[in-house]
């Protein structure tokens, strides 16, 4: 897949985000279906309460739209789309519970896990079978690949888990996560298309010019918020994508944003449980940024400055 396709790829489901999104802005006026902002959260956050969330619903139907007319559609694009659309399910249940009960928390940690899981262990056994690579991975400091074994199918999947809420953790500012993932997933359309894929780069392009449109809306003061049903098929399609290359280990560098936001929570916690101390003033680490008087917008610039520097050294190391 060449450049221009990638580029004529991406500016379809752009206009297909452009043209869905404000509909779908309406109807969630409509049937008020309002984000509710954690209390204990930046103050400055508190006038957002009400805003449209599950705007997701209009990147996951762009990039459905997208790759299903984008040409031939083979198993593994088959494969891709049911793990993409199916965490983009379990969000979207995420998001109808909290607006139903107008209340932050939706499924239980439990109930999420269990389920991401069960996706992300389908989608490894696939790619352990059917992969030309098999059960090997590519590992970027020595640039070869490394046989997992029966070790693949639990790492792949863990990788996968890990991305999704990574991703989910991320969606914490206006214009935050759209703008990283876009960012993510053009360089991985450009390193499937290197590397001689014909499935990836196509999902990823549709995927990079869904999250542009959306970012027309999601930017700050945004309109509509992606929420879980957006942040969790967005993670799941990143994790996907690299699955289906072979290059897991790639993806912690060129989507370090993301890791940084999910270790930011985990050392939070596990700081406060054992000292009663916080490292930072408050988890994800965007948040600490806010609270030490840096501007919402400086914040995201930043984090989006960070990953395309990070997804340039990834596309140079591959």
């Amino acid at each position: 897949m060449g450049y221009l396709q990638i580029g004529i790829t991406a500016a379809i489901a752009f206009i297909i985000t452009i043209i869905a999104t404000p509909l779908l802005i309406m109807i969630l006026k409509r049937n008020k279906a309002g984000q509710s902002i954690r209390e204990d959260g930046p103050q400055t956050h508190m006038v957002k309460s009400g805003t449209p969330t599950m705007g997701g619903l209009a990147i996951v139907g762009a990039v459905l739209i997208t790759c299903l007319t984008a040409g031939d559609v083979n198993t593994d694009m088959m494969i891709i789309i049911m793990a993409f659309v199916g965490y983009g399910i379990l969000g979207f249940l995420d998001d109808f519970v909290k607006v139903s009960l107008k209340r932050n928390l939706g499924l239980t940690a439990k109930q999420k896990i269990v389920l991401q899981t069960l996706i992300a262990a389908g989608l490894a056994f696939y790619q352990s079978r059917v992969s030309v690579y098999g059960t090997t991975v590519f590992i970027p400091i020595i640039s070869e690949y490394v046989d997992f074994g029966i070790w693949y199918v639990p790492f792949a999947a863990f990788v996968v888990v890990a991305m999704v809420n990574s991703v989910n953790l991320t969606d914490g500012l206006d214009g935050l996560a759209s703008g990283v993932t876009l960012i993510v997933a053009l360089f991985l359309a450009l390193a499937g298309s290197e590397y001689g894929f014909t499935t990836t780069p196509v999902f990823c392009s549709a995927m990079a010019g869904a999250c542009f449109g959306f970012l027309m809306f999601n930017r700050y003061p945004a309109k509509v918020f992606m929420g879980d049903t957006g942040s969790m098929a967005l993670g799941g399609g990143i994790a996907a994508a690299a699955i289906l290359m072979n290059i897991e280990l790639v993806i912690p560098l060129a989507g370090g944003v993301y890791v940084v936001e999910a270790l930011s929570v985990i050392l939070q916690v596990a700081s406060y449980k054992t000292r009663k101390k916080r490292i930072f003033k408050m988890a994800p680490l965007h948040h600490h940024f806010e609270l030490n008087g840096w501007k919402e917008t400086r914040v995201v610039a930043v984090f989006w400055i960070a990953t395309f520097v990070l997804c340039s050294i990834s596309l140079l190391i591959i």
